[in-house]
């Protein structure tokens, strides 16, 4: 991620050995930034919102956020609204990162604002490479400060 200022990745994932394998193999495509990993929804909300809940915490940061759906507190649908409908985190880009491949699921993370839904291979290869995949994506990609 070649910005003016680092973008820290948000990783809300709950299994450990899914959290190592996409740190892994963000890292192998090359990608040096910042990871902070979150394993539940509520301590992500509140490093993303800060502790008055406004999310003016984040201001002028560059933020991406990596989300699982399915969380042991609370499900990735209630911190992508959270996270969209903050005028401080709106713009932060959003990659959902589940096991999860209905339809509907999909279509509403995509209402409610995801910039990306990846559904994770099964298979341990099939993962690796899509995170790998993912890392060089993010190694392009342009990502707003947020407000």
């Amino acid at each position: 991620m070649n910005n003016a200022r680092p973008v820290t990745i948000i990783m809300v994932e709950d299994d450990e050995g899914h959290a190592r394998l996409i740190e892994k193999n963000i890292r192998r495509a090359g990608v040096a930034n910042e990871i902070v990993p979150f394993t539940n929804g509520t301590d992500a909300l509140a490093y993303l919102m800060g502790p008055d809940g406004s999310g003016l915490v984040n201001k002028g940061r560059q933020l991406l956020v990596l989300l699982d759906l399915n969380l042991p507190d609370m499900t990735g649908i209630d911190i992508l609204e959270k996270v969209k409908n903050n005028e401080h985190t709106k713009r932060s880009p959003v990659v959902v990162l589940t096991t999860t491949d209905d339809q509907r699921e999909i279509q509403r993370c995509y209402d409610l604002g995801a910039n990306v839904y990846i559904t994770k291979p099964v298979d341990y290869d099939g993962f690796a490479n899509a995170i790998k995949q993912l890392g060089l994506f993010f190694s392009v990609m342009q990502i707003p400060e947020t407000e």
